[in-house]
């Protein structure tokens, strides 16, 4: 393991100005809402567990920060609460986000 003394830049840090929602990620914000099964009651701290079914080979990184933010928004969660990310990606021809939520 490699380890460098630097502060990670978030998002937020990397825009100037304000940012917004296209159409496509709108739409995708209502059905993600509409999809995701009832959860009981999470307590922070959380582990993500993550795998998303693409048909291209698109960037992994690209495909958490909506999905984490549509976690938020249904389940009530702070995403600084997420302490681990264990995400992967698979080609598929069928679409797919497969997630797991889990307090530790």
């Amino acid at each position: 393991m490699h380890r460098i003394k630097i502060k990670p830049l978030s998002v937020n840090e990397a825009w100037k100005g304000q940012r917004f929602k296209t159409d496509k990620y709108k739409s995708f914000e209502t059905e993600m809402l509409w999809k995701l099964p009832k959860l009981g009651v999470l307590k922070p701290p959380y582990k993500l567990e993550i795998t998303f079914g693409i048909s291209i080979q698109s960037d992994l990184d690209n495909c958490l920060k909506q999905t984490i933010d549509c976690l938020q928004k249904k389940y009530g969660i702070n995403d600084k609460d997420i302490m681990e990310i264990h995400a992967k990606k698979v080609v598929t021809k069928e679409h797919f986000i497969e997630f797991e939520i889990i307090g530790i």
